[in-house]
């Protein structure tokens, strides 16, 4: 069966740090590390926001609990190529995970026929360091918060015709 919003696994609230590590066709990159500092209205946020993306974007999109591990598949469409993923979501309790996600793209998407990505979180303690819920620090330090981020969407241009000038007497 596929799991709900609700079954998705909570995890702890407060910092945690993230560490990413891809392949991409051969071609090791460096491991980054991000922090995030998240709350549970945070996590609800993302989780359905996530859900949007993916509604608007994938024909495919399926997630399977199995017992501490959660198993996805998508089929979406990014960019004109058409990806196929599998991810498989293992977690430590709440306060850990290593999500491991296999792509391909067909056609390649910037060159990039199939990538390895792995993904693992460690919840480190209450929020520090000044951060608030929301709070993301990327691999250079650089710091935004993506909190009401899904709900940030740009309205769309006015289509009224542009105020004419009035006539001076």
């Amino acid at each position: 069966p596929a799991a709900l919003a609700q079954d998705y696994p909570k995890l702890k609230a407060g910092q945690w740090e993230m560490t990413l590590t891809s392949t991409r066709t051969g071609k090791d990159v460096p491991p980054t590390k991000t922090t995030m500092c998240t709350d549970d209205a945070l996590q609800k946020e993302m989780t359905s926001m996530g859900a949007g993306v993916a509604k608007e974007m994938c024909t495919k999109n399926e997630i399977r609990r199995e017992g501490a591990r959660y198993v996805g598949l998508s089929e979406c469409n990014i960019g004109g190529s058409r990806s196929v993923s599998r991810t498989v979501m293992t977690l430590t309790g709440d306060t850990g995970y290593r999500m491991e996600i296999d792509t391909t793209y067909d056609p390649p998407m910037m060159g990039l026929k199939q990538a390895h990505t792995v993904l693992e979180g460690r919840h480190v303690g209450p929020c520090r360091d000044g951060l608030v819920p929301g709070d993301f620090v990327g691999p250079g330090g650089q710091k935004m918060n993506i909190k009401g981020i899904g709900a940030a969407k740009t309205p769309a241009p006015s289509r009224q015709p542009a105020a004419k000038p009035r006539a001076t007497q």
